[in-house]
């Protein structure tokens, strides 16, 4: 079997370490708000735009 490049299997890692973080199981944990802003919320995107960050870094490591 053939493996898929490293750039390929870390961005696999990243989807699968994204994938229970979005569940709702967790997503049910953050209680409250903060400056009016449900904590879930703020979870929500926080979690989104660091997988993103992520995933560019990952990218962006590929081109070098």
């Amino acid at each position: 079997m053939k493996r898929g490049s490293p750039t390929r299997q870390r961005l696999a890692a990243l989807a699968l370490l994204g994938i229970p973080l979005l569940t709702f199981p967790v997503l049910g944990l953050p209680q409250g708000e903060l400056a009016g802003v449900p904590a879930t919320v703020l979870y929500l995107f926080g979690v989104w735009a660091g997988l993103i960050l992520l995933a560019a870094r990952i990218a962006e490591r590929q081109k070098k």
